[in-house]
This record gives C-alpha cells, sequence and structure tokens, in this order.
C-alpha cells in the first residue's frame, strides 16, 4: 500500500513490505501524516549536504532524495515551525552522515582519527560558534547544526541536549571498541548501550522545540510522559535491528539485538528474527497504553490557567509525535535506500557513502 495518500515522489508506486518486516498494526492504526514543508525541506536539506560537503555533489544527486532522510523526520515532527524542522532534518542528516564516517573508520581500523573526531565534536558541542569553519566538514557542520538547534529555547534545553549528546558520542566510542575488539556485548549490555547509540533522548528533546516549548522536569520525568517516549524510541531501534540484520551480518557487525540474542542466548538465526520481531510488537501493545496514560496526563495539566493550558497543549504535541514516529520509522526502512542491501555492488560497503570526506 502506499505510504503517503499523496506519493512524495514523482512516480508514486506502492511498497512492497516483505513477510517478516510486515507490521499490520502500524500500517492500519497508525496513519502515517508529513509536514507541508516537505518539499522545500527536502531541497535544502539537500543543498546544505553539498554546502557542508558531507557528501559529494555527484552522490547528493544520485542518492540524497532516495536515502529518503528528510522525509524522516517531516513525517515525525508534524507542527514544528518549518525553521525548526529545518533544522532537525539537517542535523538528522548530519547524523547518518557520521554513523557511515564511525563504520567507515571502523572497517578500515582507523583508530586514531576516530579518536580525533570524537573529541572534536565533544568541543563543537559545548562551543559551536568556535567550530563553525572547522577543517572536517563533519565537525563544521555539526556545529553549524548546533548553533540553529541552540538558538530555539532557553540555555536549560541547550544543556540537557548537550548532556545527552556527549553520552551518545560515549557510546560511539564504545561501539568503536566492541566492534575493533569483535565484542558482542550481552542483550542486556546491548540494550542499554542502544539507547544511546540510537540517541533515544536527543530525539526526544527535539520533540520540544517542535512543540515551542520547553517542558518542565516534572513533565519529563513524569512515568506516563517518559515511558511513551522510551517505548516510541525503544520501537525504532529495534525495528531498525530487525530490518538491518542482513546488512550488519554482512559487515561483520557485532552490534544488533539479533546478533546479541544469537551470540549469547543460542537461538538460531530465525528464532532471533522471530524474538526480535516480538520485542517490536510488544512495543507497540504498550505504546499504545502508554499513550493514553501520557495523554491523562496533558489533561490533568490543563488547570484552568493559561499556563496550564499551554503546557497541556505542547505535552498532547509531543504526544502525538511519538505516535507519528511509529510510522515514519516503519515506512523509512522501506522505502530508504539505506536498506536496500540487495541492489549494492558490495554489501558490506553502501554505494552512497562519501569515502573521500572520510580520508579514504
Amino acid at each position: 500500500m502506499p505510504a503517503f495518500p499523496h506519493s512524495t515522489t514523482s512516480t508514486p508506486t506502492a511498497i512492497a513490505v516483505p513477510p517478516s518486516l510486515s507490521l499490520p498494526v502500524i500500517e492500519a492504526a497508525f496513519p502515517r501524516q508529513l509536514h507541508p514543508y516537505w518539499p522545500r525541506l527536502q531541497e535544502k536539506t539537500r543543498s546544505w549536504l553539498t554546502e557542508k560537503r558531507l557528501m559529494s555533489a555527484d552522490k547528493v544527486r544520485e542518492y540524497a532524495d532516495g536515502l529518503c532522510y528528510t522525509d524522516l523526520m517531516a513525517g515525525y515532527y508534524l507542527g514544528a515551525p518549518d525553521e525548526v524542522l529545518q533544522a532537525i532534518a539537517d542535523y538528522s542528516a548530519w547524523f547518518f552522515a557520521w554513523d557511515d564516517r564511525h563504520d567507515r573508520d571502523i572497517v578500515h581500523g582507523r583508530r586514531a582519527a576516530w579518536r580525533q573526531l570524537r573529541f572534536r565534536l565533544h568541543r563543537a558541542l559545548d562551543s559551536p560558534r568556535d567550530h563553525l569553519h572547522h577543517e572536517d566538514p563533519l565537525v563544521a557542520a555539526f556545529a553549524d547544526s548546533m548553533v540553529r538547534l541552540y538558538s530555539f529555547l532557553p540555555r536549560t534545553w541547550n544543556t540537557r541536549f548537550a548532556g545527552h549528546f556527549h553520552e551518545v558520542i560515549e557510546a560511539y566510542d564504545r561501539e568503536f571498541g566492541n566492534r575493533t575488539e569483535g565484542i558482542v556485548p550481552t542483550v542486556e549490555e546491548y540494550l542499554t548501550l542502544r539507547r544511546l547509540t540510537f540517541a533515544h533522548w536527543i530525539w526526544t528533546d527535539l520533540l520540544e522545540p517542535s512543540a515551542g516549548r520547553e517542558l518542565p522536569a516534572r513533565v519529563r520525568n513524569h512515568p506516563a510522559y517518559r515511558r511513551a517516549a522510551l517505548l516510541s524510541q525503544e520501537f525504532a531501534a529495534w525495528y531498525n535491528d530487525l530490518c538491518s540484520l542482513p546488512k550488519e551480518l554482512a559487515g561483520d557487525e557485532v552490534h544488533n539485538l539479533g546478533i546479541s540474542l544469537i551470540k549469547h542466548e543460542g537461538l538460531t538465526l530465525e528464532e532471533a528474527i522471530a524474538e526480535v520481531r516480538r520485542r517490536v510488537e510488544e512495543c507497540v501493545t504498550e505504546f499504545l497504553v502508554a499513550e493514553q496514560d501520557a495523554l491523562s496526563l496533558s489533561d490533568e495539566l490543563a488547570d484552568g490557567t493559561v499556563h496550564g493550558k499551554e503546557l497541556s497543549a505542547a505535552v498532547e504535541a509531543c504526544v502525538s509525535n511519538m505516535r507519528n514516529w511509529f510510522s515514519t520509522v516503519y515506512w523509512f526502512h522501506h522505502e530508504s535506500g539505506r536498506y536496500r542491501v540487495d541492489s549494492w555492488d558490495d554489501p558490506s560497503t553502501p554505494p552512497y557513502v562519501n569515502n573521500e570526506a572520510a580520508g579514504e
């Protein structure tokens, strides 16, 4: 079935979802929406990737639209002001480019290059304006993203976001070590690390500028809000593992829930796929309950004051977008060229990777 009533491509086609990856509940109960800014978003992010030299111009022309990075964000942060969505989409495209650099550094044994990048990103996160013209395009583009993202909400949000992303950088370093040494983490170790490498709390933080206000700690940390947020992100991370398992097995990966289940729980490949799928489906079921609890929290916040009304509306917008994350992640994995391993000349090497930018 088409993901959208109005296709985002000039040649609309029905997306064939493999039975092993099909989730009828997502297709039926989580209708996909798209931010009306999407066409302009795609165009501007394409230009930004070229301008910031995150991908070579020829690769941007050939692959950028098909990777669907802007589709992913335009399906998640509905209601965001255009400039907020643009900043988030560019940051998301940067994140994918960083993930690719990290992967190439591991594959080519560039331990010193990764260590240098790791520390540069920590510094750019704390003082992005000082790194806007950095010699490494990845660092300069990251700084540009941070300057823009830091402009929307108060310093307290910026500090929280930075703290969460410092943790993400260190988690990527732990993944670097595991992959370099061939260490497959246990299931529990992996689940803890995955929440950081998938940047659960970063994408959750970005719900707030999309809704136009920072949420107070008592709301963010409320069990109802936090559980709904966590389940939406766990679904995305584990569904990603389910879809990327062939790619990661081909690339001798060690970081995938399915691989941990095979290594440490003694499951066969078929059993591991079934178990990951079970966990994915359980996330959906549990989210439907958590969503109602979070919306009840939103109702409680509407205490008759203007402040209460505005806070309630912001929480409702955030929870609504948590729901959108399910459908946009689901369709992204079936539309994006990032997961079409069968079409690659080398299943272990993505054709869209900008090797020159990675220093190869």
